[in-house]
């Protein structure tokens, strides 16, 4: 069963690592200004999605979009091995495995997103 606490110690155990990835780690930088507030936001965004909390109030499509030029194909990789690895080093196999699937949802739907936004600011 997934918990609070799970979203609690996932987050910023992963962010710690996107942080210190040479490909993500300059990416992530240049686009969040106050890190602790935007880990508050990524619990209530994760609490929402797996919990269905409703803490998240947001748009994270309009987010990311701000940062399309980075949202590529590999970097999404890049992020969901990095999201695989650091979910099943903290969670049980079950748990860990509901968070990549979810993760690999949520990417596949921001890239579209993105492609969407790119193929209309070319017509």
């Amino acid at each position: 069963m997934i918990t609070e606490e799970d979203i609690e110690r996932l987050v910023p155990t992963f962010y710690e690592k996107v942080r210190a990835d040479p490909v993500l780690g300059p990416i992530f930088d240049g686009a969040v200004a106050d890190w602790p507030h935007h880990l508050d936001r990524l619990k209530a965004f994760w609490s929402s999605v797996m919990l269905t909390s409703g803490r998240y109030k947001g748009h994270p499509m309009a987010v990311h979009l701000r940062h399309a030029d980075a949202m590529t194909h590999a970097n999404f990789a890049h992020w969901l091995a990095l999201w695989k690895t650091t979910t099943n080093d903290l969670l049980d196999p079950e748990t860990a495995a509901k968070f990549q699937s979810k993760a690999e949802t949520i990417a596949e739907s921001l890239q579209l997103g993105v492609h969407y936004a790119r193929d209309r600011s070319v017509k």
